[in-house]
């Protein structure tokens, strides 16, 4: 069947959804073309099908499926910007990495070599997990190309700054504990946001802070609002170059069931993409969205969620804000956090005091 695809500024974009229905056509990220259609990607999505890290509920293996399934109903333009990320700059999808099931540390090779070879021609990474683990390679691949350690904002419900389970000491709780340790992340400049929930002991929060990490939780997100949020990381992490890792857990359960290890007093989706929508002009190098585990996703709710939230990482890297420019332009309660104007686009029309 042909492709009829939009195409704009040289860069092939998604299928056409006026001429070719939504559930038709290849299943690639956002209906995108694959990395082999198109010459050189500015921006490259690839899926990590890899759980083996989990310590409860497995099934994030299929997370990355899952999320360019829910992606069909994703539209080119992003209003909330005012920004065509696909028409800024070159996107596809290169599909997935091929990693060992039963071999946690070849398949951290693996996944390490693979990022790097995908960025060798200059292209960023948005990568569809698996779950966190798969986190730890792409900091060092992602460190590796930046020639520096790298500023890191990750949400989440938990730390993951453990350090081993059952003696391993590569799992979906331990990457941000090993990327430390390494000296990958910049420490000057690492945050989590939306952490919450018990934990094994005040000793995790004591070593959580000698790392590096600020904290805030998702109930610093209620108190406080998106506003104060993005000014606080904005303040920290300034031009320095940038990785964003989302664990959708760090949804509340309404938002996300889909997933692993779920914690009650989650933030909303409509907060995550806002303070997403907040580091516009900031210089993001690479990010992942991770812990999807579709087996438990009633409605496609956690799919709908992630791919939405991958869409942001996209249009982020396509913005032409100046990285590091504190007032790029921004829209809704980001635009408020950097001292800006409130600006939608034409037709869209504020609902209530702003």
């Amino acid at each position: 069947m042909e492709e009829l695809r939009i195409e704009a500024n040289g860069n092939l974009g998604p299928i056409d959804s006026s001429r070719i229905p939504r559930y038709a056509g290849a299943a690639t990220y956002a209906r995108l073309p694959r990395l082999d259609q198109v010459a050189k990607a500015d921006v490259t999505v690839v899926g990590v099908p890899f759980d083996s890290g989990v310590s409860y509920r497995p099934g994030a293996r299929f997370g990355a499926n899952h999320i360019r399934e829910a992606s069909r109903l994703l539209r080119p333009y992003n209003p909330a910007w005012d920004v065509s990320p696909f028409e800024n700059i070159q996107v596809a999808d290169a599909g997935d990495m091929a990693v060992n099931p039963f071999n946690i540390n070849e398949a951290i090779e693996t996944i390490q070599q693979n990022a790097l070879d995908l960025t060798a021609a200059g292209s960023k990474l948005v990568t569809l997990g698996g779950d966190h683990t798969i986190a730890l390679p792409l900091l060092r691949a992602a460190a590796e190309r930046a020639g520096e350690p790298i500023a890191m904002l990750h949400f989440d419900a938990h730390l993951d700054t453990w350090d081993t389970y059952f003696g391993a000491e590569y799992t979906h709780g331990t990457p941000f504990r090993r990327a430390v340790e390494e000296g990958i992340l910049d420490t000057e400049a690492i945050s989590h946001i939306g952490t919450r929930g018990p934990l094994y002991g005040k000793k995790d929060l004591d070593d959580d802070h000698r790392f590096g990490f600020g904290i805030v939780t998702s109930a610093d997100v209620y108190y406080q609002g998106v506003l104060e949020t993005v000014a606080k990381v904005r303040d920290r992490i300034g031009s320095r170059p940038l990785y964003i890792s989302v664990d959708i857990d760090v949804l509340d359960p309404a938002h996300a069931p889909g997933t692993g290890t779920p914690e009650a007093g989650g933030i909303t989706s409509r907060e995550l993409l806002e303070i997403i929508r907040g580091f516009r002009g900031m210089n993001l190098v690479g990010a992942d969205v991770v812990e999807v585990a579709p087996a438990y996703d009633h409605a496609e709710i956690t799919g709908v969620a992630a791919s939405h939230v991958a869409y942001e990482l996209v249009t982020l890297m396509a913005d032409k804000a100046v990285p590091g420019d504190r007032f790029g332009a921004a829209s809704g309660y980001a635009a408020q956090a950097l001292g800006q104007e409130v600006r939608r686009p034409a037709g869209f029309a504020a609902a209530g005091k702003e």
